[in-house]
């Protein structure tokens, strides 16, 4: 019952934490398209009067709309005041939810692998929340500097510190692990962006309006700033957030540089776009993420397993292989694992007769002898040998023979 309870909290968080996230990206894609297509006010004498810096006119759902923007503050406060908030607060708290129910309740599965770090739990929970909260720290100190004002600088010391910590979560934590942890980290430093910097500068705003001061338009710059740095970091966020589907990326051997390549690759596409919005048109950025996607889809490339004389082969009998993947495999890819925390075979493929055996041997072969990723931090204790003999079969055609 308490696998049950865990699928379906997970179930349900997941498609929370989806909607609530899509929501605060939309809204910061939004916002970022918005302030790069300003224009000069159609009707000049609202300029000086209502102290405008912009807008935009837009057609959507059969309407139109005319958004404005003031260069600090409207001359009067208007009621209601939508503020954008809770859609950040809510994907960051709902992640955490995430986290803490599969990889830190379930860290003997997920977040540890004895073959990458011998951690014990509490060890691997508190070494994952320490990456989280120092992340933040050393990019809120960093963006305190003059080097925050020089971007192509400040954006080269944030990939080096990221490569850095993404060296460090893969030398500690599981694949999957490690890639969770390495988008909480940008996941946290996005939400407290919003809690630290932008919310309290516009709460500031809107009290100086309200005490008749004038606003200090510095609080605007550093949300800008940081909004700005926002919709960089989501791209790899995102990423992170469907890799661990994809064994062939967490379980690779030099699984951080496939990490921070997609990453930069995410960040260029985006940077692209963001110019874009801006009036400026620069393909290379586009065509330059394109290219470092097509060099890791050429550097993963599966690498054939050279055929083997048909002596050895032939040698691999079939009840090996059945009695390897029974105890290494089947615990939990099975009608009914038997394994705890699991109420359904993952994937729903199932390896506990000879027939779905047969049927996977494919998958198998790529998730247990190609990337070693399973079983999920080798659980189950799967030996190098036992691998060989599942390549040698797999070789000789995987018949259950």
């Amino acid at each position: 019952m308490e696998a049950y309870i865990l699928e379906w909290l997970n179930f349900l968080g997941r498609w929370f934490h989806m909607i609530v996230g899509i929501a605060w990206i939309g809204a910061s894609f939004y916002f970022i398209w918005l302030d790069s297509h300003l224009r000069t006010p159609r009707y000049a004498e609202e300029v000086e009067r209502l102290g405008l810096s912009g807008e935009v006119w837009a057609l959507h759902g059969g309407g139109f709309y005319r958004a404005q923007k003031f260069k600090v503050a409207p001359p009067e406060m208007p009621h209601p005041l939508h503020w954008f908030k809770w859609e950040a607060y809510s994907t960051w708290l709902s992640g955490m939810f995430l986290m803490v129910l599969i990889y830190y309740v379930q860290a003997d599965i997920y977040l540890i692998d004895k073959r990458v770090a011998p951690l014990t739990h509490l060890g691997a929970v508190a070494l994952g929340l320490a990456f989280l909260a120092l992340g933040w720290i050393i990019y809120d100190i960093l963006c305190k500097t003059a080097l925050s004002k020089n971007e192509p600088v400040f954006a080269g010391i944030l990939f080096a510190l990221s490569t850095g910590a993404a060296y460090l979560l893969c030398s500690f934590f599981s694949g999957r692990g490690a890639f969770i942890h390495f988008g909480a980290m940008l996941g946290t430093i996005m939400a407290a962006n919003v809690f630290f910097v932008i919310m309290p500068g516009q709460r500031e705003m809107v009290k100086a309006k309200a005490e008749n001061r004038v606003p200090d338009p510095s609080h605007a710059a550093n949300g800008k700033l940081r909004s700005v740095h926002n919709t960089y970091f989501t791209m790899p966020v995102l990423f992170v957030m469907i890799s661990n589907h994809y064994a062939l990326f967490t379980s690779h051997k030099y699984n951080w540089v496939v990490l921070m390549t997609i990453a930069l690759a995410g960040v260029l596409i985006r940077l692209y776009f963001t110019f874009k919005h801006r009036g400026n048109h620069l393909p290379w950025l586009f065509g330059g993420g394109l290219l470092i996607l097509a060099a890791l889809f050429w550097a993963l490339r599966p690498v054939a397993l050279p055929p083997q004389p048909a002596g050895v082969a032939s040698a691999v009998k079939f009840a090996d292989v059945q009695r390897i993947i029974g105890e290494r495999c089947a615990v939990c890819h099975a009608e009914k694992p038997s394994y705890a925390g699991f109420v359904a075979p993952p994937k729903n493929i199932r390896l506990d007769s000879s027939a779905q055996i047969v049927a996977n041997a494919q998958s198998t072969y790529a998730q247990a002898v190609v990337l070693k990723a399973m079983p999920p931090g080798n659980l189950t204790q799967m030996t190098d040998a036992e691998r060989e003999l599942l390549a040698r079969w797999h070789v000789a055609g995987a018949k259950a023979e």
